[in-house]
């Protein structure tokens, strides 16, 4: 039997999203999916599309990783020089799609956002394998290379600048938190009879409204 053929028996799945399915707290509603998505097998259930735009509105967006997510909001981790960390430096403001095809689902955030503290970057930083340490201070993320030798020289350099010791944060490295103001729940159907929910902040909590597919 296939992925696909046992999820179809599951509640929600084909069966559709119900509003007194939903978690009041749609950062709640998250994890929850977001959980269910790594127990189905779903592959790279942590991708999401990230987009940033400058402060003249051009758009610009890419995959990353979700690393983390709490009641303050969704987490991931860049070099501070990047094009999509200038972009946030001038417009602190970001709108993120997860899609889960297996289980024909997707969440899509949008909201400020803001830097983590030095602390979870540096925790996150030593969680990464040695070789992806020495890629953050080799790279200089989104500019020009000559070669890829160039890339690699860096990483050789630093390899040897860091041999039999520790490798510090990079001070040009760390992490941003999307802080949401709106959060919308999507559950693929039938014909495309969809399911939306969406959730949005105001001064009480979070207003949910169901949403045309």
């Amino acid at each position: 039997m296939s992925i696909i053929t046992k999820l179809c028996a599951l509640p929600g799945i084909y069966r559709g999203l119900h509003l007194e399915n939903l978690d009041p707290d749609p950062l709640r509603q998250f994890r929850r999916w977001y959980s269910f998505a790594r127990r189905a097998g779903c592959y790279w259930p942590d991708s999401v599309s990230l987009a940033t735009a400058t402060p003249e509105g051009l758009p610009s967006s890419r995959l990353m990783l979700l690393k983390g997510v709490d009641e303050r909001g969704f987490v991931f981790y860049t070099n501070y020089e990047s094009r999509k960390a200038h972009e946030l430096e001038a417009n602190p403001r970001a709108a993120l799609a997860f899609h889960w095809v297996e289980l024909i689902r997707q969440v899509r955030v949008e909201g400020a956002v803001t830097r983590v503290s030095h602390e979870e970057s540096e925790r996150y930083f030593h969680s990464r394998l040695h070789s992806s340490q020495i890629g953050a201070w080799a790279s200089k993320q989104s500019s020009v290379l000559a070669s890829r030798d160039e890339f690699e020289r860096q990483c050789d350099e630093y390899e040897a600048k860091f041999r039999g010791g520790p490798v510090p944060l990079p001070p040009f490295w760390g992490g941003y938190r999307v802080v949401p103001t709106v959060i919308e729940f999507w559950q693929g159907r039938r014909f495309r009879w969809h399911d939306r929910f969406r959730f949005t902040r105001v001064a009480s909590g979070w207003r949910i409204e169901r949403l045309a597919p």
